[in-house]
């Protein structure tokens, strides 16, 4: 047994001879892990600024962005009202070169007959020319008066008991464009 119990101490010494050896490298691995945990905290805190960085400068360069797109958004509508009747402007310009020979024509002229023709035709080219543009003339007379479409400016009576309530006469013509009601006609309606 005392064998057993010198080898028993022997290796108790051994142990303890190990676990001294060892502990200054447990302390030193504990403290580099004290260490890198600290390190990684301040690590993750500096890739969270950077990252908030980013997003923030992000952030200002989209709205940035943003801001040139609204003002250049506003600056092409204005234009585009500025020039939207560029079209139909100079489509009408030889009527206009029309109406300046008519004029002229009725300083020289000796009949009245070619005149009213003359000016029958520039008439004519003006409402084709507004047509193809997508204007209508409404029909009033006849129908029956629609507030809608149609202002009335005075009552009067029927001349028959059909055009009561119906449209007797045309003061201003009305117009749709494209569709849409441009202006309304006034009208005087049979009561």
């Amino acid at each position: 047994m005392t064998k057993n119990k010198k080898r028993k101490d022997q290796d108790n010494d051994n142990i303890m001879a190990e676990n001294q050896s060892t502990a200054p490298e447990t302390k030193s691995a504990e403290a580099t892990q004290v260490e890198t945990e600290s390190g990684t905290e301040t690590s993750i805190a500096e890739q969270q600024a950077a990252e908030l960085a980013a997003a923030n400068d992000k952030y200002l360069r989209l709205y940035a962005e943003f801001d040139n797109y609204k003002r250049r958004v506003s600056k092409e509508r204005i234009e585009l009202m500025q020039t939207a009747g560029k079209e139909i402007i100079a489509n009408l310009l030889p009527v206009i070169d029309d109406f300046d020979r008519a004029i002229k024509a009725f300083e020289t002229a000796t009949e009245l007959e070619p005149l009213k023709e003359g000016v029958s035709l520039v008439g004519q080219k003006l409402k084709n020319i507004l047509t193809q543009q997508g204007l209508k003339e409404m029909e009033s007379i006849g129908k029956p008066f629609d507030a809608e479409l149609q202002e009335a400016i005075t009552n009067v009576p029927a001349p028959s008991e059909d055009l009561k309530g119906k449209v007797i006469d045309e003061i201003e013509k009305g117009y749709f464009l494209h569709g849409k009601v441009l202006r309304h006609a006034k009208v005087v309606v049979g009561s």
